[in-house]
């Protein structure tokens, strides 16, 4: 049996049966098996059209699973905290995302690794660089940490 390692991205706007959303990302951490690291919980402005404050954080997550079944233990753990499909970008209990995964890129229907948007979501890479900086995107090489560091720049208005 092969472990690997996920990064794994945490979000909650919504409070729930733990608590608020840092309680509910807390939670959420503590449902996971292999958590060997945890970046701290950020509070960051939403995407789309929900209008709470997110709590977002990343864990990189030993494991044995391949990324179909490490995506259906996420989507057990959504479940069991009350997440149900909405409208998307809107407010959530709790959202568990692959981000990367050791063995570099994976596709098969209904999941892509590394996660399609990642490398320009400041909500993500933030905490991501936290724990995980030396990391390497496997589409193009570069590091987390300067991947965060892209995100950060700012764009010249047009």
């Amino acid at each position: 049996m092969t472990t690997t390692s996920y990064a794994i991205a945490l979000g909650s706007n919504r409070p729930g049966r733990h608590g608020g959303p840092r309680d509910e990302v807390r939670a959420a951490l503590a449902a996971l098996d292999g958590v060997y690291a945890v970046s701290p919980i950020l509070t960051t402005t939403p995407l789309g059209p929900s209008i709470r404050a997110f709590a977002n954080a990343a864990a990189l997550v030993r494991s044995p699973l391949t990324p179909p079944e490490m995506l259906a233990r996420l989507k057990a753990i959504e479940r069991d905290f009350g997440r149900r499909r909405g409208r998307r970008w809107g407010a959530r209990v709790i959202d568990l995302d692959i981000v990367l995964w050791s063995g570099g890129r994976w596709r098969s229907a209904g999941l892509t690794v590394p996660h399609i948007a990642y490398a320009q979501r400041a909500f993500v890479l933030h905490p991501l660089a936290a724990i995980a900086g030396a990391w390497r995107d496997p589409w193009n090489g570069r590091r987390i940490r300067q991947l965060r560091h892209g995100v950060d720049r700012r764009r010249p208005r047009p």
